[in-house]
C-alpha cells in the first residue's frame, strides 16, 4: 500500500513513516521540505499520484483559536480535495481525547478539522490520542529562564512511537469514521511530569502549575483529556519513556532505533 504521510518529518509523522516502512507499506511523506505544502496545496497532486492512504499528523503551535480554525480549515481542505482527485480511498486524521466541550484555543482548530473530515467525500477514519509524552519537554523548550509555568493539565501521556504504530494499524484496517481512542498507561498530571523530566535530565529548574481562565483552562483541569472508557491504553509509561532512546535528553547523542 502507498501511504502519505502529512506532517511526515514531525514528532509523530517520523514514528508513522517507520511503521508504515516496517510493515512493508511504501511511506510518502508530505512536508515542505519535501516540496509539499498543504497550506498552499503547493506539490500533493503530483505528491499523492498512485497512493492509497492519507495520514494526516500535520500541527501548529498555538493558542488562538483563530490561528488553528485557518491552519486545520485550510489544510484538510487541501488534502481532501487533492485526495479526491486522486482516487485515494482512506484519509485517516489525528486528533485529541477529550476535547468535545474544549472548543477553545487550540482544540477549537482540531474540532473544525474533525468536522471538515466529517463532512468531505473521501472515506475516513478520524483517530484520537491522548498527549505525547514528548509534550511536557516541548513545553518546557519554549520558555526562557529558571522558572516555568505551565497550566494545570490532567492527562493519561502516551508515547508518540505507540501513536504512530496505532495510526498504521487504522489505516490497514480501513475506513471506519472513528477509530477507538489511544491513551497512556498511568493518569499524571503536567506540571508533575515535567518535573521528573527535569530531574532526570538534571536540570534545576522549578516548576509551578497554574489554572487557566476561562473553558480552555476549565476543559485542561477537568480530566476529560484522559479519555473515556473503551479507549485503547498504550504500554509505555512516561518514566519509561525518559530512559529510551525515544527521549533527547539535553546535550546527549540521541540514538534511533
Amino acid at each position: 500500500m502507498r501511504i502519505a504521510v502529512a506532517g511526515g518529518t514531525g514528532t509523530v509523522g517520523r514514528y508513522v513513516a517507520e511503521a508504515v516502512h516496517r510493515r512493508g507499506h511504501e511511506a510518502v511523506v508530505l512536508s515542505r521540505a519535501d516540496g509539499v505544502d498543504v497550506i498552499t496545496g503547493h506539490g500533493l497532486a503530483a505528491a499523492l499520484d498512485g497512493t492509497h492512504a492519507v495520514i494526516d499528523v500535520t500541527n501548529i503551535v498555538t493558542l488562538s483559536a483563530a490561528a488553528a480554525r485557518e491552519f486545520f480549515e485550510t489544510s484538510t481542505t487541501n488534502l481532501l480535495r487533492a485526495e479526491k482527485a486522486a482516487g485515494v480511498g482512506h484519509h485517516v486524521a489525528l486528533s485529541i481525547v477529550g476535547i468535545d466541550r474544549i472548543n477553545a484555543s487550540y482544540y477549537a482548530g482540531k474540532l473544525d478539522q474533525e468536522r471538515a473530515v466529517t463532512a468531505g467525500e473521501v472515506p475516513f477514519t478520524i483517530a484520537r490520542a491522548a498527549q505525547f509524552h514528548e509534550f511536557a519537554g516541548q513545553l518546557l523548550s519554549s520558555m526562557r529562564g529558571p522558572l516555568a509555568i505551565l497550566p494545570k493539565t490532567l492527562m493519561r501521556p502516551v508515547a508518540a512511537r505507540e501513536v504512530g504504530e496505532h495510526l498504521v494499524d487504522v489505516v490497514e484496517a480501513g475506513p471506519a469514521g472513528r477509530a477507538p481512542d489511544l491513551v497512556g498507561p498511568k493518569d499524571e498530571e503536567l506540571a508533575d511530569v515535567a518535573r521528573r523530566q527535569l530531574r532526570f535530565d538534571g536540570i534545576r529548574r522549578r516548576v509551578l502549575s497554574v489554572r487557566l481562565p476561562g473553558t480552555y483552562g476549565a476543559g485542561l483541569a477537568s480530566g476529560s483529556l484522559r479519555g473515556g472508557p473503551g479507549a485503547i491504553e498504550g504500554r509505555m509509561t512516561f518514566d519509561e519513556w525518559l530512559r529510551s532512546d525515544d527521549h533527547r535528553r539535553p546535550g546527549s547523542i540521541h540514538r534511533r532505533q
